[in-house]
């Protein structure tokens, strides 16, 4: 019959077009991991120091994320992160971006020490010798591309300042993404500056 060997032609059509992706009811298609096979954000041309390019989306809805730094008893210095529509991706998620998802780069002076799949880390006093450094944690997506709003990244920097006698307790604060602050403290211990914007480098331990 003629309805029967139409319906086979478009089946046929669809095989050729990747299987169901080709013949959906919808643009955006849910992958079995969960992941959007959807494009996320924008890619732009601009790119971090290490060359991974930013990802735009939209200020509505956009991860953020606030860091504080304080001081321990032991010369190190604790971070945590307070992370807003944004989740972390555990070891051996696929390199695939998801809204929301990903890492955090944690660097000290510009110099990537770790990558972070939690809010929390201990940072050695080694990394941090006498006086004033920047404390920098910036959003990843799973696939290496960096979180961007406005064309700026996803990021937050907390300025501490160590002494010879060692860290002492100092203030800490909070930012919502590519916004900044500044807070400074005086004394033997560090003030604390933040702008919004894994598994570990050689340069430190990840959660």
């Amino acid at each position: 019959m003629r309805w029967t060997r139409g319906l086979l032609a478009a089946l046929a059509v669809c095989a050729l077009l990747g299987g169901s992706a080709g013949c959906g009811t919808g643009d955006a298609h849910e992958r079995r991991d969960g992941a959007s096979a959807s494009p996320v954000g924008k890619l732009l041309e601009e790119t971090d120091e290490e060359g991974r390019l930013y990802r735009e989306v939209d200020k509505k809805g956009a991860p953020e994320v606030g860091i504080e730094v304080q001081p321990d008893s032991d010369d190190s210095w604790d971070v945590t992160l307070t992370v807003h529509n944004f989740r972390f991706s555990a070891t051996g998620t696929r390199s695939v971006p998801v809204a929301g998802r990903g890492i955090a780069h944690l660097s000290v002076d510009g110099r990537t020490i770790v990558r972070l799949r939690s809010d929390q880390y201990h940072l050695d006093g080694g990394l941090v010798p006498r006086g004033t450094h920047h404390v920098t944690a910036r959003l990843y997506a799973d696939d290496g591309t960096v979180w961007a709003v406005h064309g700026k990244p996803v990021e937050s920097t907390a300025d501490i300042t160590a002494s010879e006698a060692g860290p002492t307790p100092t203030a800490a604060a909070t930012t919502t993404p590519t916004a900044t602050a500044t807070d400074t403290v005086s004394g033997s211990g560090g003030g604390a500056r933040t702008d919004p914007g894994g598994s570990p480098d050689p340069g430190g331990k990840a959660s």
